[in-house]
């Protein structure tokens, strides 16, 4: 027997955005993340959750915090039927509600359509209320289904998920993932155990990060050649996630630069005060650096970095040099897009894009140096400012991707989140890479474009546990020795137990069931004893009180058929079993076609007044003369049947015993005819003395022929007699 896992990507199949996979397994449905795409407003960013059926999903696990992995989660909880278990870490939800809360506002401020907003600030709650946490390396069991989070580096508190399903699979989720330590966050772990299926993320491909080092380098000259020459550098990031890591590069840079240190920073954002409170709170799931200088002081109290608190850009005073962290790091609405549309069209400013840019969003599109852009407004301007893209993106490149897949060594491969291009050079890397291993050594690679289905099929691993008083034998079963037990499984586990033993290993009992029907019945007790006996062998039975009171048994006394203790009926009892069962439903048809076919009416009317001498010495003469009628009309209703099959037949009657001479015109083999044309079969049928029993002989020159006659006068001989239950 096989195994079938299947995968379908609601979102970030072959794009990045909208994460939102379903997967399924030996009865559990999961769903892995719940984004939303940056690029699309509304219904149109949702996943396509319209292709599920969101009350059969059991567990929604989410990643991390940001939209694209959990925006959607408040519309599938409380606008779906969705009514299953969610999870995620501690800071992932206490930054989540920030950011949705956030998320809620910009759609305000734009004025949004009503069709747009996909949830209100009261459902939002109501589903933060839903959420269950967890820890690092903490396993929660749901029966059929344990896993538990790893960490993935990425954003603060994100997670990989290690799912183990009974019957020995398991799968490894990504989510997003780095693996490389950075300023505050430790590098993503590599799970102990090996798993069957690895969905794995394919940001960037094939393509090869620089150095950190190089990174940094180039970033900071970025933003202090844009500020020595009084211009203002606009650096949109998320609120919270790569935003922090950048403003600890730069308030280091400022430190050992005196002479930028008159230049402002800003951080425009209003969540900015209580992310770096949700930032201190978890500093112990940050890396060994922050948790050491949290000893001394706040590394998240920058020296040169302030919040700027009001986010009216109208009233913002630009006037001089500086520095501007803005949200959203897509630049599609916010603090970020006003002030890229107000400083685009000036050659001193400069926006530096610093992470991952989604396809059909503003950042991915000044990354191609157009010559003019288009404001929020509607209105064309040049873009006249310098365009730069530094990547501090927490997603792991090729060298590193490659790296850990090669570690986590799985089965299948399923790569998610990134463009199609990208992700087709990394899945042709890795079948050129596993080429060089023998081919049922080499894991299969599979990158699924959003609603394609996979199908992973598994032998199933069968086992099963003998226990009780079976596994209490004082010597141990031979080897062909058969042990007998009832098999019990439960959520895909078996055990062997002995019946008498189901009650102390599991919450079955044995039991039997006994069956009891009442069949109307207005015939007389001989003629249902004549019905029973002429279709049974083996029926007994028990006289009562008088000749209507009778109890029958047969089937080995399994099935009684009580008569006289109702009147107008019979009572049928029975053990039910499969043959138990058969043979009762064609007992009770016998009872019903007693009393109304012409054979039951004939045994049942009144018999003649006319007094006979010696009755009782007559009996027996009487018993003989319809034993022999009885076979007599077996050897005519032999005859009746040739006759129906062959024109030409001529019976000579005995005893217990017939002649059949049947001639032919026709023959099965060449060269046996007659001269005269014709072929004669001669058959032959003697029956016993108990009249049930006969002897066939049949001769004739077509042995084909012949051997068709005498498997005629079998079955018919056989089927007149009695069924032997």
């Amino acid at each position: 027997m096989e195994d079938v896992m299947g995968f379908t990507p609601l979102g970030s199949g072959q794009e990045v955005g909208r994460s939102c996979h379903v997967l399924e397994f030996r009865g559990m449905t999961l769903l892995l993340d719940c984004g939303i795409h940056p690029g699309y407003d509304g219904m149109n960013g949702l996943p396509f959750l319209d292709r599920v059926e969101p009350e059969q999903i059991d567990v929604c696990l989410i990643t991390h915090f940001h939209l694209d992995h959990a925006a959607s989660l408040p519309y599938l909880t409380e606008r779906t039927p969705f009514r299953g278990r969610i999870f995620m870490t501690h800071p992932t939800k206490a930054v989540l509600r920030l950011l949705l809360g956030d998320y809620l506002r910009l759609l305000s401020m734009r004025n949004a359509k009503a069709e747009d907003v996909l949830y209100t600030e009261a459902e939002l709650m109501s589903c933060l209320e839903k959420v269950e946490l967890i820890d690092y390396h903490t396993t929660v069991d749901l029966g059929g289904l344990s896993f538990h989070a790893l960490n993935a580096g990425h954003v603060l508190g994100a997670c990989m998920y290690f799912l183990d399903f009974l019957g020995g699979r398991s799968v490894l989720y990504t989510g997003d993932y780095s693996m490389e330590e950075d300023r505050h966050l430790m590098a993503a772990e590599v799970p102990e155990k090996k798993p069957d299926v690895l969905i794995t993320e394919a940001t960037y491909g094939v393509q090869v990060h620089a150095s950190r080092r190089e990174r940094e380098a180039r970033f900071c000259g970025t933003v202090d050649r844009v500020v020595s020459r009084n211009g203002r550098c606009l650096i949109p990031v998320f609120a919270l996630g790569r935003a922090q890591e950048l403003l600890l590069i730069l308030d280091e840079y400022w430190q050992g630069n005196p002479q930028l240190q008159n230049i402002p920073i800003w951080y425009a954002s209003k969540l900015a005060s209580r992310a770096l409170r949700v930032y201190q709170t978890y500093a112990n799931m940050m890396n060994a650096r922050i948790r050491t200088q949290m000893d001394v002081s706040n590394p998240f109290a920058f020296n040169y970095i302030q919040n700027l608190k009001s986010i009216d850009v109208n009233s913002f005073d630009d006037s001089g040099p500086s520095v501007v962290f803005a949200s959203p790091g897509m630049l599609q609405s916010g603090v970020s897009r006003q002030l890229f549309d107000r400083w685009a069209s000036d050659p001193k400013n400069g926006v530096l894009i610093a992470g991952y840019a989604v396809e059909h969003t503003l950042a991915k599109e000044i990354m191609n140096q157009p010559k003019e852009v288009v404001t929020m407004e509607g209105r064309r301007q040049p873009l006249n400012c310098l365009v730069d893209y530094v990547s501090f993106s927490a997603h792991v490149d090729f060298v590193q991707n490659r790296s850990f897949i090669q570690q986590v060594d799985p089965k299948h491969i399923i790569l998610v989140h990134g463009q199609k291009d990208e992700m087709g050079r990394l899945k042709s890397a890795l079948l050129l890479q596993y080429k060089q291993l023998p081919e049922n050594k080499r894991p299969t690679v599979i990158m699924p474009p959003n609603l394609a289905r996979v199908s992973l099929r598994f032998a199933r691993r069968r086992s099963a546990k003998v226990m009780g008083t079976l596994a209490d034998r004082e010597t141990e079963p031979k080897e062909g020795e058969q042990v007998r037990g009832v098999v019990v499984t439960h959520n895909f586990q078996s055990k062997i137990v002995a019946p008498e033993d189901l009650a102390a290993y599991t919450p079955l009992r044995v039991g039997s069931i006994f069956s009891k029907l009442h069949v109307p019945f207005l015939g007389s007790v001989a003629t249902l004893k004549l019905f029973l006996t002429e279709m049974f062998t083996d029926v007994t039975t028990t006289e009562g009180e008088d000749n209507n009171n009778q109890t029958f048994e047969l089937h080995q006394g399994k099935i009684k058929l009580k008569c006289g203790e109702t009147k107008g009926a019979v009572i049928v009892e029975w053990e039910a079993s499969p043959a138990g069962d058969m043979i009762a439903d064609a007992v009770v048809a016998l009872i019903m076609h007693a009393q109304s076919s012409s054979a039951s009416i004939r045994l049942t009317s009144r018999p003649c007044r006319h007094s006979r001498p010696n009755d009782e010495e007559e009996e027996p003469a009487q018993k003989k003369a319809r034993a022999g009628e009885s076979v007599d009309t077996k050897l005519r209703f032999l005859h009746t049947t040739l006759l129906k099959q062959f024109d030409s037949v001529e019976a000579t009657f005995e005893a217990k015993s017939a002649t059949f001479d049947i001639k032919l015109d026709t023959s099965l083999e060449s060269g046996v005819m007659d001269e005269d044309g014709k072929l004669t079969v001669t058959a032959k049928v003697d029956f016993d003395d108990s009249g049930l029993n006969a002897t066939i002989t049949v001769e004739s020159k077509d042995k084909k022929i012949a051997a068709n006659v005498k498997d005629c006068l079998k079955n018919v001989c056989t089927s007149l007699n009695p069924i032997s239950a």
